[in-house]
C-alpha cells in the first residue's frame, strides 16, 4: 500500500526512533524530516499543531531544552510567544510528529502512530525491548 507519511524526526530520540521503525514495520518509507536541521515554518508548526487537536504549550518539551531559562512556564506567554520560542530553539518542539492522510499525531507514546498506519507487517519491538506488535501484525497489549 502506498501512503505518503511525514515524520518530523529527531534521531537521538529514543521515541522517535521507535516510531520511525513503526512506520516502516508497515512497508511504508516516510518522508524524514530532522526537524532540528530543517524546523517547520511557523505557518506549517500551526497546522500540525491544529491538525493535531493540541495546542501551542501542548506541544513545548522541558526536559534537556531551554524552557526553564526562557521562562516557558509562565501560563500568561501567548502562543505567539510560545511559538517565536520554539522558532528559536527548535529542540523546544516535543516530537514526534507523524502527518498521514489518516491525520496528524504527537506520538508520545510511540504506540500511538499505529492509529494513523496501515496494518503492521510482522512483529516489532521497541528499542527498550517491549513488544507492541505481535507476529500478525497486531497490537499487543492495547488496554
Amino acid at each position: 500500500m502506498k501512503m505518503d507519511v511525514v515524520i518530523y524526526h529527531n534521531p537521538a530520540c529514543e521515541t522517535s526512533r521507535n516510531v520511525l521503525g513503526l512506520i516502516r514495520n508497515t512497508g511504508v518509507e516516510p518522508h524524514i524530516i530532522e526537524y532540528l536541521k530543517c524546523p517547520p515554518t511557523r505557518r506549517m508548526l500551526q497546522d500540525l499543531i491544529a491538525r493535531a487537536g493540541l495546542t501551542v504549550r501542548d506541544i513545548l518539551r522541558e526536559k534537556g531544552t531551554p524552557f526553564h531559562e526562557l521562562k516557558l512556564e509562565d501560563r500568561s506567554l501567548t502562543d505567539d510567544a510560545l511559538l517565536d520560542a520554539i522558532k528559536a530553539h527548535p529542540i523546544l518542539m516535543n516530537r514526534p510528529f507523524v502527518a498521514t492522510p489518516q491525520g496528524v499525531r504527537l506520538c508520545r507514546p510511540s504506540e500511538l502512530v499505529l492509529d494513523l498506519l496501515p496494518v503492521q507487517r510482522g512483529e516489532f519491538f521497541k528499542e527498550d525491548g517491549e513488544r507492541v506488535v505481535d507476529e500478525h501484525g497486531r497490537r499487543v497489549g492495547t488496554a
